[in-house]
């Protein structure tokens, strides 16, 4: 009677290992895969150098540009005499930029009129004396941020009355991707 349950034990077990055909390693994938995902939604990605997929390739494509990033500028432009001011921005070249300015600022009629600042994938800060009594200075101003250009501005301003000098124009110029 021993002698049938050790058979019956070993038969039942070699049916059971007969079943499997493939073996699968940890979070069920497959050789060469390893598990992702979680919260429900679960996968499979080949191993990178596994030597998985349909290739056999070991190699890791990197993804190709579609584009690149160009700078664009900004320009500031103003007239001693009449105190008129011309401003560029988003401009693609630094000439462009500054040639726009200078005409806004002469197109009431100013003959005087001469780039202050240009600049390019960045932000500026004009502020200018809150009392306009003449006695004062402007400031400008660049950086990272519209804080930090007004910052640079204020240190360079000097106001006709006590306090900060008031913002005049502020502006970011940002690059533009064109796509390939």
């Amino acid at each position: 009677m021993k002698l049938i349950a050790h058979w019956l034990l070993l038969a039942s077990c070699l049916l059971l290992l007969g079943g499997v055909d493939r073996a699968w390693a940890e979070g069920n994938c497959p050789a060469g895969y390893y598990p992702i995902g979680g919260q429900g939604a679960r996968g499979c990605a080949p191993i990178p150098g596994g030597g998985a997929g349909s290739t056999g390739s070991s190699e890791i494509r990197l993804a190709t540009p579609t584009g690149k990033w160009t700078k664009t500028w900004g320009a500031i432009a103003e007239s001693k005499s009449t105190q008129d001011a011309g401003v560029s921005t988003g401009l693609r070249s630094k000439n462009e930029a500054e040639r726009e300015a200078v005409s806004k600022c002469g197109a009431a009629g100013a003959r005087d009129c001469t780039v202050s600042m240009s600049y390019f994938n960045q932000c500026i800060s004009w502020v200018i004396p809150s009392g306009r009594s003449g006695a004062g200075r402007a400031g400008l101003g660049g950086g990272a941020t519209p804080e930090l250009a007004q910052v640079a501005a204020q240190v360079m301003c000097r106001n006709d009355r006590a306090g900060q000098c008031e913002v005049f124009y502020s502006n970011c110029t940002k690059p533009l991707f064109d796509e390939f």
